[in-house]
């Protein structure tokens, strides 16, 4: 399986220090955020990974061809912020017409990733999305989701004041091919993945629980909090 890690956003919630710094090289004791994606994925089963780029891409750039992971690694630039459902089209060769994990990368996560690719394998039927999910300590900032007795999402709240639970989106997929024909069918560049995608396909989407670590880092006192728990 291959996977797509969205690294091109302009990180605004840690400005000044994303200024000078992409948001996906943000050092967490010490590490890039990034080097922590490529190696909780090479190391787990994915055979290659993308990384797109926009913001600051000459640091990734050399980040990669100097990492560990560098012949397993392949970069695209966007010119032009694409959305996840427009960079997943842009990149639809790169995926073979087979399954495959999308993930964001500004979050911080450990999970085992050969058991997010059984749970897509013994999904239950018509479901064509395994959502990772985590319990979130801050439920207002989050998509909640609800789910059934099968683990088949239902319902989503996103960022309500009032959600109903504290099980939220953690913004790491494993997609069918047939959603790739999905964004090509909407025809458009940009595609916005949490609100033209997710809600066409409630009750086809499965979920896949971290009960490990997972941490949004995108805001100052996120990351403060990152780095002293990691």
């Amino acid at each position: 399986m291959k996977a797509l890690v969205l690294a091109a956003g302009l990180g605004t919630r840690l400005r000044p220090l994303t200024e000078s710094i992409p948001k996906c090289m943000v050092p967490i004791r010490a590490r890039p955020l990034l080097d922590y994606w490529l190696e909780l994925l090479v190391t787990q089963g994915i055979e290659r990974v993308l990384v797109n780029t926009h913001h600051l891409p000459a640091p990734v750039r050399r980040y990669v061809a100097a990492s560990a992971w560098h012949d397993r690694v392949d970069l695209v630039h966007e010119n032009e912020l694409l959305g996840t459902g427009g960079t997943i089209l842009h990149n639809r060769a790169y995926f073979d017409n087979e399954p495959f994990l999308v993930a964001h990368g500004d979050n911080l996560t450990r999970f085992n990733v050969h058991a997010m690719m059984e749970r897509h394998r013994t999904r239950p039927p018509l479901v064509e999305i395994t959502m990772m999910t985590f319990d979130t300590d801050t439920p207002r900032s989050c998509g909640i989701i609800e789910e059934d007795e099968r683990g088949v999402v239902v319902a989503f709240h996103e960022k309500v004041p009032d959600p109903p639970g504290s099980r939220a989106n953690g913004a790491v997929y494993i997609l069918e091919p047939s959603i790739v024909a999905f964004l090509a069918e909407l025809g458009s560049r940009f595609i916005d993945f949490s609100t033209e995608i997710l809600p066409h396909y409630l009750g086809r989407i499965v979920t896949f629980h971290n009960a490990g670590y997972h941490r949004d880092i995108g805001a100052p006192d996120s990351l403060q909090r990152a780095e002293a728990e990691f």
